[in-house]
């Protein structure tokens, strides 16, 4: 082979040896893991923050992680946790595993000491996962953004008499756990990454709000974060909240189903597959939106949760909190609700006076951006009027709070639920230019929506809110500016619960 082929041979054969070199690698409490270079970042993919919750690990809470030889390669998407499709959620579907206890992070640098954030993403407790967040460009403002992955549906938040008897008087809220879990690794790991332990913000969507929510009612979950945003979500979303006693009738109806007998250890048994069929078809929870939200209605499990959220949540140190929602999250189609009463009865008391205020609303001249009638009145009382009590209840007890409603939708139409997670992740503009995401990056360095980041913008200034003049941020499609908050006041005294 003449020279010039053979160094050339040579050079793309010592290529990939050369790349993988320039790989960012961090030593963790399990071992080493190995990162990539992404537009100017280090990002690193499935790193284990406790142990696969296989065979007997099957509903118990996270143990500590298997340690690894060797460089474990953190380049490639993980799998999402076991979820059944719902469409929106295809991709995480298809690439999904009951070994899926691990965390994304993506970092400006691994030398430093950065402010970290830490998304929980929603997807009703049942579906979902953060693969993408990693791409997202918030790491340019000075932060260091991790995203977690938590057991789902009936494998994250199952009771289930036996093993309440198994476990010291308490089951369920595993994905809490596989949560705090994360949030502990975090503490122990972040700094190795470049990230502050001292510094960290939890923020989530739809029900990785309300996660966010409970970690921030929760004991064990104190002292491992600092600040709070919740975009959409609460404790309940305007459910009540589920004694132990009734979260294990769900137990109850698994057993039923699979012909287990009350004997667990058949329940562990069972493939992912038939757990996952089992769940779709016959558990649910008939106060949880007549069984369509049975893994969002919080269980009081008595260890995750000792007491009702709201009592927890008083009884809780103050931290600073973003809480918002979107002028329409989503409902049930105009006309198509057969019994209205009942409809109502799902959020509010006097179910009889609520209806006749949107009735009366509706003869007046509701706001079109607020859409008919079963629209508005889901928005409000499974996101606004629980946004707005949560709001009151950390404000009358000293929390720093600042409130948001998000009205911006595709080519001028109505917004919907979970859209304003592009904005904040793409740092695409709101009304007047303003940037969501400088909003967040500034909470999550300084504590304040206002302050400073590596790269943010001029902005409005967002004040807090006042339980006497109660004011809210408004991003809309044509301005980003304060206004009167509370203004579904009118249906939200009717509203019962957070």
């Amino acid at each position: 082979m003449p020279v010039t082929r053979w160094l050339a041979a040579a050079l793309l054969a010592a290529a990939p040896f050369a790349a993988a070199a320039q790989d960012p690698v961090v030593a963790t409490e399990g071992g080493l893991v190995a990162g990539v270079l992404s537009d100017g970042a280090a990002v690193f993919r499935g790193i284990p923050f406790a142990a696969p919750p296989l065979g007997e690990r099957r509903w118990r809470p996270p143990a500590p992680v298997t340690a690894w030889d060797g460089v474990r390669s953190a380049r490639e998407p993980a799998p999402a946790c076991l979820q059944n499709l719902e469409g929106w959620n295809r991709a995480d579907w298809l690439h999904a595993s009951e070994d899926c206890l691990t965390l994304d992070i993506r970092t400006p640098d691994v030398a430093g000491k950065r402010p970290v954030m830490v998304w929980i993403h929603g997807g009703s407790n049942r579906s979902g996962s953060p693969s993408g967040i990693t791409d997202a460009n918030i790491t340019d403002q000075g932060v260091v953004h991790v995203g977690v992955r938590y057991r789902l549906g009936v494998l994250g938040f199952l009771s289930h008499p036996a093993l309440t008897a198994e476990q010291g008087g308490t089951s369920g809220n595993y994905g809490l756990m596989d949560q705090i879990m994360a949030l502990r690794w975090v503490r122990d790991n972040i700094a190795r990454f470049g990230g502050d332990p001292a510094n960290v913000t939890i923020y989530g969507e739809s029900a990785g709000a309300q996660d966010v929510s409970l970690l921030l009612s929760a004991p064990p979950a104190r002292g491992l974060f600092h600040r709070a945003i919740l975009q959409s979500g609460t404790p309940g979303f305007g459910m009540s909240f589920r004694p132990l006693a009734e979260a294990e009738a769900l137990g109850r109806q698994l057993d039923e189903a699979a012909g287990s007998g009350g004997d667990i250890s058949r329940l562990r048994a069972l493939s992912p597959v038939a757990l996952l069929t089992l769940q779709e078809r016959t558990i649910a929870d008939p106060q949880a939106e007549g069984g369509r939200s049975s893994w969002l209605r919080t269980t009081v499990d008595g260890l995750v949760l000792p007491d009702a959220p709201d009592r927890l949540l008083r009884a809780a140190p103050p931290v600073p909190v973003v809480i918002g929602t979107n002028a329409v999250e989503f409902g049930a189609g105009a006309g198509s609700v057969a019994d209205m009463t009942a409809f109502a009865t799902q959020w509010f008391a006097a179910p009889d006076e609520v209806l006749a205020a949107y009735r009366a609303e509706e003869q007046a001249g509701a706001d079109p951006r607020r859409g008919h009638l079963e629209l508005r009145m889901q928005s409000d009382g499974e996101f606004v009027c629980p946004a707005d009590r949560l709001a009151n209840l950390l404000a009358e007890e000293g929390w720093p709070v600042w409130r948001y409603e998000f009205d911006v939708g595709e080519n001028g139409g109505l917004t919907r639920h979970a859209y304003e997670i592009g904005f904040v992740f793409d740092r695409k503009p709101v009304g007047g230019g303003a940037l969501m995401q400088d909003y967040w990056a500034a909470f999550a360095i300084t504590g304040d929506p206002n302050g400073a980041t590596a790269i943010a913008a001029e902005r409005p200034r967002w004040q807090r809110w006042q339980l006497a003049a109660p004011r809210q941020m408004a991003f809309d499609e044509g301005r980003t500016g304060m206004e009167p908050g509370a203004t579904r006041a009118a249906f939200c005294r009717f509203a019962k619960n957070l």
